[in-house]
């Protein structure tokens, strides 16, 4: 609190003011790539006519990326949409932010220019004014380390706003790797069961917000936004596969000894360029019913 250049209008979470960033800069940047391939393109022509309807359109569009990262949701639509845009990056981790807005897109799909600013907070605690004056939500890897009473807040908050929200990228809860493994269904169960710890959604979260969304008029529309790993992104794989048969563990001790042998296995044909995964996401479009009885 109190950066330069920076406000606050989504509230810190009040238990642990100063909590150690989620996620480090390396890895958001070692996924960046699998990520703008994995983004459902379908979505952006319903989103586009959306946001060119001149009942909805007021200048520039007003664009709020929630749980920012180092922006890559920003580098990734920005140059996908027409119009002048002022983008609005949320994110706990002043860190991340300061990544964010130095790496920002500055041009438009038209050539029309884009500027930024950073606001600090907990995105998943939005305040009632967080996001007047939206023209659009955007979220990358959000929904599913949320509660439903989260998503249920930022439905509101887009409602409330009359915004569109593009959401990407969160966890269907489904792993495909080849060559299989015995132990690969076990694996994902535990991730799964890990994913969903302290209430948090994990693989839930898109079938929670589309009902979060409907029940307050939206018009909802989802998907399938998959990884595709092979040897190109090995470097992905890998620390991919270390996260998430770390977390598996971590749900039950028990596979210790079995994970650590599939942990090494799954790692040697990784680096062997024998590996294959397909890591399961979901991308969920939101648009609010249009004002005026226009259907």
């Amino acid at each position: 609190m109190g950066r330069s250049g920076e406000r606050a209008t989504v509230r810190l979470r009040a238990s642990e003011p100063e909590e150690p960033p989620r996620y480090a800069p390396e890895w958001l940047r070692l996924r960046e790539g699998a990520d703008a391939a994995a983004r459902a393109q379908e979505l952006l022509e319903p989103l586009r006519n959306r946001l060119a309807d001149p009942s909805a359109r007021t200048g520039t569009l007003t664009v709020h990326d929630l749980g920012c990262g180092t922006g890559s949701m920003g580098r990734w639509l920005a140059p996908r949409l027409d119009g002048a845009q002022h983008w609005v990056l949320h994110d706990h981790d002043p860190y991340l932010l300061h990544f964010a807005a130095v790496g920002s897109p500055r041009a438009a799909a038209d050539g029309s220019g884009v500027t930024v600013e950073t606001r600090r907070g907990d995105v998943a605690r939005l305040t009632p004014d967080a996001l007047a004056g939206a023209s659009l939500v955007t979220a990358s890897a959000l929904l599913d380390v949320l509660t439903r009473e989260e998503v249920v807040t930022l439905a509101d908050a887009c409602a409330g706003a009359g915004c569109p929200a593009l959401l990407t990228l969160s966890v269907a809860g489904r792993v495909e790797l080849t060559p299989a493994d015995p132990l690969d269904a076990e694996i994902t169960e535990a991730f799964n069961a890990h994913q969903r710890r302290a209430g948090l959604l994990g693989p839930d979260a898109v079938t929670a917000a589309c009902e979060a969304f409907a029940e307050r008029g939206a018009g909802v529309r989802v998907h399938p936004s998959p990884w595709r790993l092979g040897p190109e992104e090995a470097a992905l794989t890998e620390q991919w596969l270390r996260g998430w048969v770390g977390a598996a563990v971590e749900q039950r001790p028990e596979l210790r000894d079995r994970a650590e042998r599939y942990l090494r296995d799954r790692l040697a044909a990784c680096a062997a360029g024998e590996l294959r995964v397909v890591v399961h996401h979901s991308d969920l479009l939101a648009l609010p019913r249009p004002t005026g009885g226009i259907s």
